[in-house]
């Protein structure tokens, strides 16, 4: 993929300072770029690589001031971060951009596809599988009977959805990620052996979701566990059976969700969280990485931290600090109890 200046300054709406004709084919680092790379320049702590460069074009602010002789082509925006991300997307766009059906790969027939998808090589699309336009199923993905699929969906490589599952329109679904493997339910038995209850429910993943690399997300006993509209989950995110997720809520990686807890709208979860089961999260909650939630919390849009959580949120940072100063307090103690036991033998 090869442009010039002038295309892209037609694209980003912007100005050339230089030759409009010189071309790029790669995106890189100011201070990483090679000749035929376009770059950016918006945080003035990189502003020394402007004049050392090798990068044949660079993304400006209409502000910036050139101090020193430059060997690239400026393209001159509002607002240079934005239009690079503008171009990073339309990039991602046309990197992307398969279509057609690879072989070796299996489509039964009883599967409908819709129009301008793209299924890759060693794909399994199971019985009765409803799939919508303008969808994209990399290599080594297998979707199981009945799954229901939206419109612009995007499944990477090795990603498993199982039976009965239901995904909404513009879901994106990382590598190695599991949709719908059975919740960890199991009936002790008398003999403290365990018997497994089955999962019969599904998972639903609703519009505009994206799920991290190697993720899981466990079907219901009965009914569904639900990821609502928006909503974010890193990678390494474990969610357990019955869950319902509220929309536009973000989750880190390591985050543990125990099976029946429901977690209000625009959340904010930090890494390495765990939730107890059967909990319940008000929205607008922020949880602090490695938190641990042992009971609901009820007060809409209050920070909270520490295992166990706390809702004070600054006291608990404070109380970090002091624990770091716990050998030197210890020592302050001896001293003290020294002072205090020769007092003593005075009196």
């Amino acid at each position: 993929m090869q442009f010039t200046a002038q295309e892209l300054a037609f694209i980003l709406n912007g100005t050339i300072d230089g030759d409009p004709l010189v071309s790029v084919n790669q995106l890189a680092k100011i201070e990483e770029a090679k000749t035929g790379s376009l770059s950016f320049l918006a945080n003035p702590k990189y502003e020394q690589y402007l004049y050392s460069t090798n990068a044949s074009i660079i993304i400006v602010n209409n502000d910036q001031v050139i101090a020193e002789p430059i060997k690239a082509t400026l393209i001159r925006v509002e607002n240079a971060y934005t239009a690079f991300s503008v171009l990073l997307e339309k990039y991602n766009t046309l990197k992307l951009n398969k279509t057609g059906i690879e072989q070796p790969s299996f489509v039964h027939p009883s599967a409908k596809t819709g129009e301008n998808i793209y299924i890759g090589a060693f794909a399994y699309i199971g019985p009765n599988v409803r799939i919508g336009n303008n969808c994209k199923i990399y290599p080594n993905t297998y979707i199981a009977d009945d799954v229901i699929i939206g419109d612009n969906v995007t499944l990477f490589p090795g990603v498993i959805v199982y039976f009965d599952c239901v995904i909404g329109n513009n879901v994106i679904v990382h590598s190695g990620s599991v949709i719908g493997s059975d919740g960890f339910g199991f009936a002790p038995n008398a003999d403290g052996t365990y018997s497994k209850v089955p999962q019969i429910g599904n998972v639903v993943l609703e519009d505009d979701v994206e799920i991290g690399a190697n993720t899981t997300i466990d079907r219901a006993t009965m009914g569904s566990t639900v990821i609502h509209k928006g909503v974010k989950l890193d990678n390494l995110v474990q969610v357990a059976h019955n869950v319902e997720i509220g929309a536009n809520t973000v989750i880190a990686a390591q985050t543990g969700i125990s099976g029946s807890t429901k977690i209000g709208e625009n959340c904010v979860v930090g890494g390495q969280v765990g939730m107890a089961g059967h909990v319940t999260v008000a929205k607008g909650s922020q949880i602090m990485a490695k938190s641990g939630v042992h009971k609901s919390i009820e007060q809409e849009n209050r920070k909270w931290a520490g295992a166990p959580f706390i809702s004070a949120y600054m006291d608990h940072n404070r109380s970090l600090v002091a624990l770091t100063r716990l050998p030197e307090l210890e020592k302050k103690v001896i001293e003290l109890e020294k002072i205090i036991t020769e007092l003593k033998k005075g009196h």
